[in-house]
């Protein structure tokens, strides 16, 4: 996977950010079918599918997840692996939410960090973590339904944005405490 420079990570934490807050996204965890459906996805699990169609799709896809324009209807229709565990469930929506919302129009490296990123951050944004003293994976995994091994990453980069982070909250962080009331202070 390709890393993202600084400024990217910032304006995608910025547009996660405005994302929750227009869709009235406010509580943990987040509900990330509810956000698909209000931004007009049509959710598909694989289950659902004949055997030909996800074959075809998994070939398109590779992976958890696809989103297609049904040209028919002009909604988009989004593909998931419903066998994957909740968080991975949860995981890959907000991830395939993300290539939607960063204009992504066709497959990259670049757009798969970013839309990985998207989704990590959708799902357990740093800020949260440290409003709510989560310490450990565990922890998050429970609070915010993600995977263990997503919940392990989202903790290292919690530690990481402690380590070398801003002293103070910014002010989309400081938005997006205020959406889920969880008040901010200094770091």
């Amino acid at each position: 996977m390709s890393r993202l420079h600084y400024d990217t990570y910032e304006e995608i934490k910025i547009k996660v950010v405005n994302l929750l807050e227009q869709y009235n996204i406010h509580s943990i965890p987040i509900d990330c079918i509810k956000l698909a459906e209000d931004m007009g996805f049509e959710l598909k699990p694989y289950s659902k599918l004949s055997e030909k169609k996800l074959k075809a799709l998994k070939k398109l896809s590779g992976g958890d997840g696809y989103t297609i324009d049904n040209v028919d209807t002009g909604k988009k229709i989004l593909f998931y692996d419903d066998s994957a565990c909740i968080g991975r469930q949860r995981f890959t929506i907000l991830h395939e939410i993300g290539h939607y919302v960063l204009g992504h129009r066709e497959e990259s490296e670049l757009a798969e960090s970013e839309a990985d990123f998207f989704a990590k951050y959708a799902i357990a944004p740093m800020p949260i973590i440290y409003a709510l003293d989560i310490d450990d994976y565990v922890d998050i995994s429970e609070k915010f339904l993600t995977s263990s091994e997503c919940a392990f990453y989202i903790m290292d980069s919690y530690i990481k944005w402690l380590q070398y982070g801003p002293k103070y909250f910014t002010e989309y962080e400081k938005q997006l405490l205020t959406i889920f009331n969880v008040g901010y202070f200094k770091l």
